[in-house]
């Protein structure tokens, strides 16, 4: 488990210097199937494809999360960091207030789960190439 590359990504994230593609290539390349980020801890799980687990405290500020869920909410903040019009930092602010309390990133199935507060959940499969 190279723990090294994901604190590296985690944090250029965290400073709104990667795209979210560049994010999932990244973590693929080091073994990582899937991450769950708690946005009410602070904390991310990285699931690696060997069983093997790491986790990381984000140095983020947490925002408070809204209490109802909105999927029209996290839906235009997933089209923002789409169209690189947000980065993470802002993507974050955007997800607490559509009440997301956590999301649990499929690398490998190519789709992210985001879960409000009271069991809502909004799934997002990866944009496919349009070429």
């Amino acid at each position: 488990m190279n723990t090294t590359v994901i604190h590296q990504v985690l944090a250029e994230s965290q400073a709104g210097k990667l795209i979210f593609p560049e994010v999932v290539r990244r973590l693929s390349e080091v073994g990582v199937e899937s991450y769950l980020c708690d946005l009410a801890t602070g904390a991310e799980t990285f699931y690696m494809s060997d069983g093997t687990t790491h986790a990381e405290k984000m140095t983020l500020p947490l925002s408070p999360i809204a209490e109802q869920f909105s999927a029209s909410g996290i839906v235009a903040a997933i089209r923002g960091a789409q169209s690189d019009t947000i980065r993470y930092p802002e993507f974050m602010k955007r997800s607490a207030a559509a009440g997301i309390i956590a999301y649990w990133a499929f690398l490998s199935g190519k789709k992210v789960i985001y879960f409000g507060r009271k069991g809502e959940s909004h799934t997002e499969e990866f944009p496919r190439p349009t070429n």
